[in-house]
């Protein structure tokens, strides 16, 4: 399938979804948030897919929204604003991301600022190369983070810490970014997508219905007590124990070679 803006791969049970705009860093466009919202529906649907990276062509991951559109909007008066408290293809692109039942890696291979930090921060893991910078540039622009910034930034680096990125506005180098948990991994620019992929391959590989119980069991604790975690993982634990990949985990550890998983 085509989206504009955006190439879409699939690969040894990897799919890449590269956002491409290289000559503004990968600014977002209405069109492009379209095509963005159908292909992580695409992969979240596709059986052939276990794993997503996203990814930006040329430069830059995301550099936010089209900032340069958005002034002539608002110079010809076609600024819109958002009467419902909502912004549908906004929160369905968000939400796809933290609700994907399957890993989700950002290979951060340049800025990701605005909207493009809040991309990266709603995928399960960041990879960086060690050339990007990250920021909540809206106060730079009198603007408010938006794209799930407020609800992950905090739960990543602390409030503090947050509200400081926030407040602030400013850029932060990769290594930095590394220092406070927004990413988990540097490489250098030509070493990040043999990385990622390395690490997306070997989750791929895995026993799909572990790993996503053990996504959901994580992102629900966040938001439960102790007591319900358990009782989840009991019920996870239940029901990864009665499938084949299972019986073909043990199987293999018994017999000292690697595990094929099929999902079942």
């Amino acid at each position: 399938m085509d989206f504009e803006h955006l190439i879409y791969n699939v690969d040894n049970l990897v799919a890449t979804l590269t956002l491409n705009r290289p000559e503004t860093l990968n600014a977002l466009t209405p069109s492009m948030r379209q095509s963005f919202a159908a292909a992580l529906e695409l992969a979240e649907t596709d059986d052939s897919v276990r794993v997503i990276v996203i990814t930006g062509a040329g430069k830059g991951f995301c550099s936010g929204g089209d900032v340069k559109a958005m002034n002539e909007a608002r110079k010809s008066g076609k600024a819109s604003v958002l009467d419902d408290k909502i912004d549908p293809i906004r929160d369905r692109i968000v939400l796809a991301l933290r609700d994907s039942t399957k890993p989700i890696i950002a290979a951060v291979n340049g800025a990701a600022a605005g909207a493009g930090m809040n991309i990266a921060l709603a995928c399960d893991i960041r990879i960086a190369s060690d050339t990007a910078k990250f920021g909540e540039t809206f106060a730079k622009r009198g603007l408010h983070p938006d794209w799930g910034g407020t609800y992950f930034l905090p739960r990543i680096v602390g409030m503090a810490k947050a509200c400081e990125l926030i407040w602030s506005g400013k850029m932060i180098q990769a290594r930095e970014a590394l220092e406070l948990g927004i990413v988990s991994q540097l490489e250098t620019p030509e070493a990040l997508m043999t990385a990622t992929l390395e690490m997306a391959n070997s989750f791929a590989a895995g026993p799909p219905i572990a790993i996503r119980m053990a996504k959901r069991a994580m992102y629900r604790s966040m938001d439960s007590t102790l007591r319900e975690a358990l009782e989840f993982e009991t019920y996870a634990q239940n029901t990864c124990s009665a499938t084949s990949d299972a019986k073909e985990g043990i199987a293999a550890f018994v017999e000292k070679r690697e595990a094929v998983f099929t999902g079942h």
